[in-house]
């Protein structure tokens, strides 16, 4: 077989997912193996993407290796998927399958956009890889890749593959109508982040309507009009100063223009399941912050043009985020259906949340995803100091290892548990006991409850 290595990690052949797939070239050597770097030569390839083509023609399957960068493939993977597209290159029923390494934060949402790009241009998708970054150093990491690809070789050989999911046809997008804003006045300050072009009308119109009907004060900012250097290349240099190694910036224009607003706001049209590569280059340069979580706390709100409802991958993403930053989802308004309604709701819920700072408790997506940065950051804490500084100061070293009472209160009831005996023995005592703690609560509550009602009683009265 010849397969076509689409490399991309913007660091080229020092790639540390690029090392499995070295690995996999030793032990399987019956193969030919072309290995194309895509990111790391992704501006020449927008000049020229001709012999990006011809690689990928001459290409029995596509193996896509790269990093899981903040939800996803690198920004520079996103714009080799556009530019292949454009190209208009017939990859129908070659194979493709994929390699990552991470440290498992949110990489099936990153898998699932490179299947989702690849089954669209007709390419027959095998499940990849998903590797620690360390993997490869131990004798299971090595057991774990080979059998991958032995389970890739077996699908080809066999024509197994995964199936394309069929979604109903979207419909045409509708415009938002555009009120005369209010004279009231307004407080606050809510940043709308856009890539918004003048031929995306429908997204422009809905920008424009959440500007008149929110009560808050808005600033509008287009990514197309800041001088990006490129995208995030991985290289830590950050990891200390929260210096971004690009001259262009970013990372003062980010701290002092969007994430000291009050409230933020995303306006996008869909592209290729995401939110664009210029968004993603965005989100990837954010990485100068590392892995703090520094607008935690500011409601999150979305402006979306394109058929959002069949997007079930990007809709785990924006709720991921928004679970992983502590930040509320005030709302996501499309332009599918109503999207006067979505807009002026959207624009409702995020004065709520300001006025009354409200910010709901994580579920598992934000829970789990910072347990793996928790532990990600205790180990590297010697290079991530501002991240360790951080996760000290806001109290996000959580580990239960510390909760020594809990622990030995469990051992206790373990051993209740145990002895048939002095279970029959407590009948129901052991409900009443974990109850006890939650009564307490009720109790005091019902106390300040009677309280209040009499201290309103008594104001009646005079």
């Amino acid at each position: 077989m010849r397969f076509l290595v689409v490399n991309g990690s913007p660091k080229g052949q020092y790639s540390i997912t690029l090392q499995t797939v070295e690995y996999l070239k030793i032990r399987f050597p019956e193969h030919r193996y072309d290995v194309l770097h895509a990111a790391q030569r992704i501006r020449a390839l927008e000049k020229d993407f001709t012999p990006a083509v011809r690689m990928l023609e001459e290409a029995d399957a596509v193996i896509f290796s790269y990093p899981v960068y903040t939800f996803i493939a690198p920004c520079q993977l996103h714009r080799f998927m556009e530019l292949v597209k454009a190209s208009g290159v017939d990859l129908r029923g070659k194979f493709a399958t994929q390699l990552t390494t991470s440290k498992h934060f949110y990489d099936m949402t990153a898998h699932r956009y490179i299947q989702d790009n690849c089954q669209d241009l007709g390419m027959k998708f095998i499940p990849g890889l998903s590797a620690d970054m360390d993997d490869l150093t131990l004798e299971k990491g090595r057991e774990e890749a080979e059998k991958f690809f032995s389970h890739v070789l077996w699908c080809m050989n066999e024509d197994v593959y995964e199936p394309i999911l069929v979604f109903r046809a979207p419909g045409e997008g509708v415009l938002a109508s555009v009120p005369q804003a209010g004279d009231e006045n307004r407080t606050g300050d809510v940043v709308i982040v856009t890539d918004c072009r003048q031929e995306d009308v429908s997204l422009q119109k809905m920008i424009e309507r959440f500007q008149a009907v929110c009560g808050q004060n808005t600033r509008l900012i287009n990514l197309r009009d800041f001088p990006f250097a490129g995208g995030c290349l991985g290289c830590f240099k950050c990891a200390v100063t929260g210096k971004c190694v690009h001259k262009d910036g970013f990372d003062t224009f980010l701290r002092d223009s969007i994430q000291n607003a009050d409230a933020i706001v995303y306006a996008f049209a869909i592209k290729d399941h995401s939110m664009g590569a210029l968004f993603k280059m965005y989100d990837d340069r954010q990485f100068c912050n590392g892995h703090r979580t520094v607008t935690m706390g500011m409601p999150y709100g979305y402006l979306i043009s394109g058929d959002y409802t069949n997007e079930m991958n990007l809709r785990m993403i924006l709720e991921g985020r928004a679970q992983v930053g502590g930040n509320y989802l005030a709302g996501i308004a499309t332009d599918e259906q109503n999207p006067d309604r979505d807009i002026d709701q959207l624009a409702k819920k995020l004065t709520y949340a300001l006025q009354n700072r409200y910010v709901p408790p994580q579920n598992f997506l934000g829970v789990g995803g910072m347990k793996v940065f928790r532990d990600l950051i205790w180990l590297m804490q010697g290079m991530m100091r501002a991240d360790h500084k951080f996760y000290k100061a806001h109290g996000q070293y959580d580990f239960p290892q510390k909760k020594w009472p809990v622990m030995l209160k469990m051992y206790l009831v373990g051993a209740l548990l145990s002895s048939p005996k002095l279970m029959s023995k407590a009948g129901n005592a052991m409900n009443d006991g974990m109850i006890a703690p939650y009564k307490k609560v009720l109790d005091h509550a019902r106390k300040q409850a009677s309280a209040a009602q009499s201290s309103e009683r008594c104001i009646d009265t005079e």
